[in-house]
């Protein structure tokens, strides 16, 4: 087995990767360079700084694994990689307690005035009275996101007698009594908190989700630490609640921009900044090398890996099958997170006919990950998708029937929350993906990667065209509409495909329409 480490890595990684296999350590390679040795080598371990491109990952024509050695997979071509039966593993624990330690760290400067402080006596002035700060002891601290780092957070607020509440949709609410929160919806979160962290991964649906509204709605005087991802708060909007007096002060490890040195946030004196040193000690970058070279040795070994962040071969004979099914069931996980109210307790799937015949784990690792889509730094597949599903508290149980009513096969998805019960179901028809229930209503929607409004209501004459004219004054075409009731003037449900987005201030005039219980904005 030969290894190729092509960025900076702990030397306790490369001893255990020496132990087995022959490792050669070449950093700062140019990306030409790369190319021309890759083929030599079986696995490829980079940090941050090579990149392994499509390019790359051709050329390596005896690669079985490429290896990240942190989180972040910006630069690893992940699709090019599973198309080739690569496997791709990142060390997503390793560097936990460290970027945990680091919020902490920030608090309490956050709290005392720390680097300011410093700063001004050691310019030759003593000014105590300057400095007056406040208590961690009876605050009430909200933590946006309770995965591993913020899990780690949550622990350790407690040895400061702080009050703990939580905005993470999907873990349980034992799981976040176990850590001593209490779950809460983001608006109550904002509108309580004296600190308020965050632990989230930077994708479109967080990108900016502190923006100016939100900060408005925050508590005054509360104070913010970010040492999460950059762009997950509006900088701007930050800098301008942080002078405004709105915001007490910020603390930020990352930013929109990487590296900075005249980002907008280091123009405040409120505002504590580091260079992303979340995961900058001695102990973290061991831990990921460790991990990081145990999963590479796995995975040369034909053994799985631990934390694979790609979906592993599936053989050719049933992927012709089991494919399609697994876009079903990651739209079927998608819509049911974005339709589902409360806090997550248990999922149940069922698989129902031909399919029930075979190895169903691809399909509810698909569901899995269109469920846990954005709210988890790992990747779900079939390796991963029962353990990630565990740590977060979420009760799994699966079902098979080998007969199916009306459909060769059917995949069915049911999530209870502490609010009530979400159920859809798809199947593939003529090789396209079909929803084709939605709790009790039978529609038939073909998911085109767009926006769907899903409108329950009474069934009664003048409400289609009521919903119809609103969307039609905000000049947003309506492409299809299905509807679907149980007995004329009951209960039914309207699903427009929208070609644009619905604003928000839309969908409330919706809501408001008499005999309208809810409306709700998907995109598939």
């Amino acid at each position: 087995m030969k290894i190729l480490v092509a960025d900076p890595v702990a030397e306790e990684g490369i001893e255990a990767l020496r132990a087995q296999a022959e490792v050669d350590v070449k950093i700062k390679l140019k990306p030409d360079e790369l190319k021309s040795i890759i083929a030599d080598y079986d696995a490829l371990i980079v940090r941050s700084e090579t990149r392994a491109t499509a390019d790359v990952i051709d050329a390596g024509k005896k690669l079985q694994v490429i290896a990240r050695a942190g989180v972040g997979l910006d630069n690893i071509d992940v699709e090019a990689a599973t198309r080739r039966g690569i496997v791709v593993v990142n060390a997503p624990t390793g560097n936990t307690i460290a970027a945990a330690e680091h919020t902490i760290a920030m608090m309490l400067a956050l709290a005392r005035h720390v680097p300011q402080a410093n700063a001004k006596l050691k310019s030759g002035a003593w000014q105590r009275s300057e400095y007056m700060g406040v208590q961690l002891k009876g605050k009430t601290v909200g933590i946006i996101g309770l995965g591993n780092v913020g899990s780690e957070v949550a622990r350790r607020v407690q040895a400061f007698e702080m009050r703990a509440i939580g905005y993470d949709p999907l873990v349980s609410p034992d799981y976040a009594q176990n850590l001593g929160v209490t779950l809460v919806p983001l608006d109550k979160l904002l509108k309580e908190s004296d600190f308020i962290t965050l632990h989230l991964p930077l994708i479109p649906e967080t990108k900016g989700m502190l923006g100016v509204k939100e900060l408005s709605n925050m508590k005054p005087g509360v104070r913010i630490i970010n040492c999460a991802r950059g762009g997950l708060i509006d900088e701007e909007a930050l800098y301008q609640a942080v002078e405004s007096g709105k915001v007490a002060g910020a603390a930020c490890d990352v930013f929109t921009t990487e590296p900075t040195t005249d980002n907008i946030l280091l123009k405040s004196d409120k505002i504590i900044v580091t260079p992303h040193l979340g995961a900058s000690t001695i102990e973290a970058q061991a831990s990921v090398a460790l991990e990081v070279a145990e999963q590479v040795l796995a995975v040369l070994k034909g053994q799985p890996a631990r934390y694979a962040v790609n979906a592993p071969r599936i053989p050719a004979e049933l992927l012709v099958t089991l494919a399609p099914f697994m876009q079903v069931g990651s739209i079927l996980g998608s819509l049911a997170r974005q339709l589902m109210e409360g806090q997550l307790n248990r999922i149940q799937i069922e698989y129902c006919g031909e399919l029930a015949t075979y190895d169903t784990g691809a399909v509810k690792a698909s569901i899995i990950g269109g469920l846990l889509q954005g709210l988890s730094e790992e990747r779900i597949n079939l390796i991963n998708a029962t353990v990630i599903a565990a740590r977060r508290g979420i009760k799994i149980s699966e079902k098979k029937e080998a007969t199916c009513d009306n459909y060769a096969s059917l995949v069915s998805l049911e999530v209870v929350t502490n609010v009530g019960t979400t159920m859809v179901a798809g199947t593939v028809l003529r090789g396209e993906t079909h929803i084709v229930r939605i709790n009790s209503f039978w529609p038939d929607i073909i998911p085109t990667g767009g926006y769907f409004l899903f409108c329950d209501h009474r069934d009664r004459p003048g409400l289609i065209g009521a919903v119809g004219d609103i969307t039609g004054r905000a000049d947003i075409n309506i492409s299809s509409m299905q509807l679907a009731r149980l007995q004329s003037r009951g209960k039914a449900l309207m699903i427009l495909a929208l070609d644009e987005s619905l604003p928000e201030e839309q969908r409330q005039e919706i809501l408001a329409l008499p005999d309208v219980y809810a409306a709700k904005l998907v995109k598939l």
